[in-house]
């Protein structure tokens, strides 16, 4: 919010230029003052809310000015409504309130009842509030607060501007029903995400020390002794129930913040929802949820250090029972913050797409995995959520950002050399009843099932996978299903892919021409690294209806024979490390012979390099020679 514009209306008489002129000059002021006063401006060095600039606007009731009446409610952004007497105050309900909401207009008001000094009983405040504001408060919504001013005893002045800054800085409406008196639903999913960013040790309960930081993040201080105590026995005395020995539980949490906007002290709330990157509108900022991340060509996006280390620490502050897996009632209570499970993880039909253990519940090893994958395919889910589960970067000054890196981009695969990245996928080609679910259920260390069921959507699995040399990489399997005929057109999603899998049945003979004529349809494919496999070794091998068979297909291309496996066989896990190993290497997965003219191009330069020596070598024998 960079300005405050307060629209002063009223009927002619009620103060309201008397108002204005006591709160600039401290003072009422006795001689008489201009009907309608010019526009004031305060600057935000004296003390206004959020530090905003507040322009004041005073305003004829004249009927000949209601054109420019009309003009300075509209471009106000709270309105200061002002009575008097009993005249004024039936006007407010009959002709200014329905004034407003015919001009379309959708701001705050105030309520001031002025004068105050002209009452003559002690009693007359509380009559006043029950009598007269209450019913309008209840009446129209817009109605954000009232107060009783005098401009002759300089009582309230101040406070009823402030009344106009904060139901600007700091609105009501989006976070209490007054009617309800209750928190509105927002304002409640809000509330319990900061709670959840707060309970550190997810023991339900706020502690002395989780209190202090959450104090410290929100107002810059700690509590003391007795401020704590303090807030300890409000709660107490709300609900017994919501203090225990453990601290203060989410709904002791919940109603200390009622009795907040209760009270008036509203701005106490929105310190709070500011601080955990809320809007007025009670969602994420998307500066928040969205960083600036971009990805260039050719690159791709991974978890760094810090990103890894967080989702570690996540889950195993949510493993409760300490079995290693996260079961359902885990997730949901990790996700509680969230919008629930990322889209991405539903469409790869998670969590059947990583690790699981016996019991069917997500593994460390899969919960990484998994965060590896969405990171790769969909770096800005990954992001948000970061941002919903309360990732705080080291430094206060950096974003979350810094819990993903970029690879170094890899434009040229043929060129021999590692490709630098820790997240490698591979689609996994191949005719129907290949065995390319089979595949991905071993990758995952699912049993085998004989069953056949065909794969309609793509499916993905993602695992680790430990390169000869120790080093631990991810890889991400993917089968096409019905769509591998427009993603094999997709330059995009090519590009992104970093080794083709052709698979075929080795124990049917009308498998393997699936993937010559693939290889004709899409002749673009000998751009990417390729291995060959031949799946159900364990069976028979038989000889396949081809003009030319696997061994010398793969020969004629100058590629290595096809690697014969079987899922059944413990050695299949020897396939997924060739496989992650011609990713990372990607120049071994190309035709040797293409290897050969990047090796005779070097053996050229290095034939030139002798020639252009020798012939100096000469040039110099000759002149010395000459000498």
């Amino acid at each position: 919010m960079a300005a405050v514009r307060i629209c002063v209306c009223g009927d002619e008489g009620t103060g309201k230029s008397s108002l204005i002129t006591s709160l600039v000059k401290d003072v009422f002021v006795t001689a008489k003052i201009q009907s309608v006063l010019p526009q004031i401006t305060i600057p935000p060095s004296l003390g206004t809310p959020e530090n905003v600039t507040t322009t004041i606007v005073d305003t004829s009731a004249l009927p000949q000015e209601r054109i420019a009446l009309n003009k300075e409610i509209r471009k106000s952004n709270v309105i200061l409504l002002v009575y008097s007497d009993h005249y004024s105050y039936e006007r407010v309900g009959l002709f200014w309130m329905p004034h407003f909401r015919s001009l379309g207009v959708n701001v705050p008001v105030v309520l001031c009842a002025n004068k105050s000094d002209l009452s003559t009983s002690s009693e007359n405040a509380a009559q006043v509030v029950d009598d007269e504001m209450l019913p309008l408060m209840a009446e129209f919504k817009e109605v954000d607060s009232c107060i009783r001013t005098s401009a002759r005893e300089h009582h309230n002045i101040n406070e009823v501007f402030f009344l106009c800054q904060k139901a600007v800085t700091h609105p009501i409406a989006p976070l209490f029903d007054s009617k309800e008196s209750a928190f509105k639903p927002a304002a409640v999913s809000a509330l319990k995400r900061v709670f959840y960013l707060c309970d550190r040790d997810q023991d339900g309960h706020l502690n002395d020390a989780e209190i202090h930081a959450f104090q410290t993040k929100c107002f810059g201080k700690p509590l003391g002794a007795d401020d704590l105590n303090n807030i300890k026995q409000t709660v107490s005395k709300i609900s017994r129930d919501c203090v225990t020995a453990k601290g203060i539980n989410e709904q002791g949490f919940l109603l200390l913040n009622k009795f907040f906007a209760e009270k008036g002290r509203h701005e106490t709330v929105w310190i709070i929802l500011r601080t955990f990157q809320y809007t007025d509108s009670l969602s994420l900022k998307d500066s928040f949820l969205h960083p600036k991340f971009d990805v260039p060509p050719f690159s791709s996006a991974e978890l760094s250090p810090s990103g890894y280390r967080f989702f570690v620490d996540l889950f195993l502050l949510f493993d409760k029972d300490n079995d290693g897996g996260l079961k359902p009632s885990e997730l949901n209570a990790l996700f509680a913050p969230t919008p629930g499970l990322p889209p991405p993880w539903a469409d790869s039909s998670f969590p059947s797409s990583t690790v699981r253990n016996e019991a069917n519940h997500i593994t460390l090893q899969g919960w990484l995995a998994q965060w590896s994958m969405t990171t790769f395919t969909s770096p800005a889910t990954t992001l948000a959520y970061l941002a919903y589960l309360g990732f705080e970067p080291p430094d206060p000054r950096s974003m979350t950002t810094i819990a993903l890196q970029v690879t170094k981009a890899r434009k040229r695969r043929k060129r021999p050399g590692r490709v630098e990245r820790n997240v490698l996928h591979a689609y996994i080609l191949g005719g129907a009843s290949a065995g390319k679910s089979a595949l991905l259920d071993s990758f995952l260390a699912r049993p085998f099932s004989p069953t056949y069921h065909p794969t309609i959507k793509p499916r993905t699995a993602v695992n680790s996978v430990e390169l000869p040399g120790g080093k631990q990489c991810y890889l991400i399997l993917e089968e096409l299903g019905e769509l591998e005929p427009a993603i094999l057109e997709n330059r995009t999603k090519l590009d992104a892919c970093d080794i083709l899998v052709y698979t075929y049945d080795s124990s049917d003979p009308d498998s393997f021409s699936h993937i010559s004529d693939l290889r004709t349809k899409y002749p673009h494919l000998d751009g990417l690294p390729a291995l060959y496999v031949a799946l159900k070794a364990d069976r028979d091998k038989t000889t396949q209806r081809a003009e030319v068979q696997p061994e010398e297909y793969t020969s004629g291309l100058g590629m290595s024979k096809p690697v014969h496996v079987s899922v059944t066989w413990e050695s299949i896990s020897e396939l997924f490390v060739r496989i992650a190993e011609v990713a990372v290497w990607p120049a071994t997965g190309f035709p040797k012979s293409e290897e050969e003219v990047g090796d005779r191009t070097n053996l050229y330069i290095a034939l030139g390099a002798v020639v252009c020596a020798g012939a100096a070598f000469v040039a110099i024998w000759r002149r010395v020679r000459k000498d």
